[in-house]
């Protein structure tokens, strides 16, 4: 498929923000809403976006994209989901904080927090926590990989069984429309799920490009979530859903 400028244009906006909406397009092109979700469909239909409430996200199949990559996507966004998680986060508490660019940017803005005991798989969270010296560091053992810093495996999981925590830090790489939490890795499922496990309340940190991205990997539901922190309002029905769960939805850069 060959695309037109403007096809090109909205392709680059989504490599670079991770998520494209209808509505913003077509008032950045001046064109109407119909001709925008017809240049979505086309970009799906080709392979390089996949449709989402409201706009489509950069296609990542069954692999997740790179590190460095995905650090640069939405990062923004990531920095107000951070900030907002962290408001929420007490001085003198313990926390368990798991990989995932989101996760990194929690930690950034944990850097002013009193009395805090921070436990991690992820090597970036320990550097950036490493700077307040009123945090306590606990690294887990387990297979490191390279390309993001992440430490997984039944090491990591057995590690994270040791602790329990009041506040469990979780990022993902696809938010299906049912609530499921998706990931791409087994290994570092099962790390998540034993955060999940061993800590008293937890907060889901994730930026609105992974709503309706797919990922293999099941790792649980809104439902197993205290809150979520995000920076788009959530489609209606599955609002409707983690009201009945009681799972509280934060809407980066909004009051309540």
């Amino acid at each position: 498929m060959a695309l037109s400028f403007r096809q090109t244009e909205i392709l680059s906006i989504a490599r670079s923000e991770g998520r494209v909406v209808v509505e913003s397009l077509a008032e950045r092109f001046g064109v109407t809403l119909q001709t925008i979700r017809r240049d979505l469909t086309e970009l799906a239909d080709a392979g390089h976006l996949d449709r989402v409430h409201g706009g489509a996200v950069i296609r990542t199949g069954v692999s997740n994209i790179g590190y460095e990559e995905r650090r640069s996507l939405n990062d923004a966004a990531k920095a107000a989901i951070g900030r907002a998680c962290a408001q929420a986060i007490p001085d003198n508490c313990s926390m368990i904080l798991n990989l995932g660019t989101t996760t990194e940017a929690v930690a950034r803005e944990l850097l002013h927090h009193r009395q805090i005991t921070a436990v991690t798989n992820n090597m970036n969270v320990a550097n950036i926590l490493v700077t307040n010296p009123s945090c306590e560091i606990m690294v887990a053992g387990g297979a490191l990989r390279r390309s993001d810093g992440g430490l997984v495996g039944d090491l990591t999981s057995q590690f994270m069984e040791q602790f329990k925590v009041d506040y469990g830090i979780i990022g993902i790489s696809a938010l299906d429309p049912d609530g499921d939490l998706l990931d791409y890795d087994l290994n570092e499922v099962r790390v998540s799920r034993a955060i999940i496990r061993q800590s008293r309340k937890v907060f889901l940190v994730t930026d609105a490009s992974k709503l309706g991205r797919s990922a293999p990997v099941r790792m649980g539901s809104l439902a197993d979530i205290d809150a979520i922190f995000t920076d788009a309002p959530l489609p209606e029905p599955l609002m409707k859903r983690c009201a009945e769960w009681g799972t509280a939805v934060h809407i980066a850069g909004q009051a309540g």
